[in-house]
């Protein structure tokens, strides 16, 4: 994983904007409608040419392939497994039973499922029995190759680096929920873990490729606003704790500077007022094998949380990603509040080199779900990357 040696480098969390005609293809797909597999390549590469040319046009120095393919950054995962069906019923955000009238206002602005079919996010499928990846790797080969012909057909200037997401375990334990009845796991560690083994296979395959992984690990901090509302918080510890045993598990064969974690609150523009405190979730991340992590702090409710970076800093080497720029919010930020933001955590880790700025999250979580209007997603990584030439001047001089 490269550094910022001489320059603070840019990135971002994954996903960006699918565009409406490959959307509407993978909702179709994902609620078992046919869909025609030349029609999804030919989609899938125009978008995956457009959003390449874009990062890099736009000032990203490691750059992804969105997340384009998939339905979900956590529900694809369903379809590279075995062992899911019916629903699961996932807990909602306390956000929403807080603030009633906030509810009702989300509820008015969002897609209508009577009208327009939308992706099985809180009903995806739950474990029925035994989970099994593919052995065969073949959705994520496609998806590495699509990636790695787009890489080669731009005549943009190579980025610096390449990352791809993957789903962690915690997360896709928590989306795709184990059944009461399944014969298979009698707790929640033993599918917990299970997932970890199988989940390996596309960790080891991503790198393998040449590029950087980055598990997607929301869990660590949203769901203490999801599963554990009316718990004490050394209980939502303690399954944080089980997560990460799970991810190192699967991490067993990668080098850590192979690997970044992405770790936030939960991807939408609620009130928040229920997050989890970052300091002293620290010290449980920090056990994670992975060389750099990465936290949404961009957004209102945690542009504090760099002093809790100051006073508990990552162990070296690990580097951090700060997400400095709001994904659910269509104000795009002045370079100049970027370049302060990015000077704070460059203090706080007392190394501008192993300050590497980013988004706070995905700008496409899933398919047809978004917050912030495609043309504003590449304003904002201009922004970024204006931001953090700023910050190098302050910080490199």
């Amino acid at each position: 994983m490269k550094a910022s040696e001489t320059r603070i480098l840019t990135t971002h969390v994954g996903s960006l904007p699918r565009g409406e005609a490959l959307a509407q293809l993978l909702i179709a797909r994902d609620h078992g409608e046919k869909v025609d597999p030349h029609a999804f390549d030919r989609a899938l590469d125009v978008a995956l040419d457009t959003i390449v040319d874009k990062q890099i046009a736009s000032g990203v120095d490691v750059v992804s392939d969105g997340e384009l393919p998939r339905i979900g950054f956590s529900i694809y995962a369903k379809d590279r497994m075995s062992g899911f069906g019916g629903e699961s019923k996932r807990n909602r955000s306390i956000d929403l039973k807080n603030f009633p009238k906030y509810a009702e206002m989300l509820a008015r602005r969002t897609f209508d499922p009577k009208k327009q079919k939308l992706p099985k996010v809180w009903n995806a499928p739950q474990a029925l029995g035994a989970v099994h990846y593919d052995d065969t790797l073949a959705h994520v080969r496609a998806e590495l190759d699509h990636f790695e012909a787009a890489l080669k057909r731009t005549k943009s200037a190579r980025p610096a680096e390449t990352f791809v997401t993957a789903a962690s375990p915690g997360i896709v334990s928590t989306t795709m929920l184990r059944a009461a009845d399944n014969p298979a796991y009698r707790s929640e560690r033993d599918y917990v873990m299970a997932l970890g083994r199988e989940m390996k296979k596309e960790y080891d395959h991503i790198v393998a490729r040449g590029h950087v992984l980055q598990l997607d690990a929301p869990d660590l901090a949203m769901d203490k606003q999801a599963y554990f509302q009316d718990r004490p918080i050394a209980e939502f510890f303690a399954r944080v704790e089980l997560h990460i045993e799970a991810l190192n598990l699967a991490l067993a064969d990668i080098p850590p500077e192979k690997v970044r974690l992405h770790v936030c609150f939960g991807n939408w523009d609620g009130p928040h007022t229920e997050d989890v405190e970052l300091e002293p979730l620290l010290p449980l991340l920090y056990q994670a094998k992975v060389g750099a992590l990465s936290l949404a702090c961009g957004n209102p409710r945690h542009q504090h949380d760099w002093k809790a970076l100051r006073k508990n800093p990552p162990p070296a080497p690990m580097v951090l990603i700060p997400g400095v720029i709001d994904v659910t919010t269509n104000y795009v930020e002045h370079p100049e509040v970027v370049a302060d933001r990015i000077c704070q955590f460059a203090e706080a880790m007392d190394d501008p080199r192993r300050v590497i700025a980013s988004t706070d999250c995905g700008f496409g979580t899933f398919a047809a779900y978004s917050f912030v209007a495609e043309d504003v997603v590449w304003a904002k990584l201009a922004t970024l990357a204006e931001g953090a030439r700023r910050a190098t001047k302050r910080l490199f001089a």
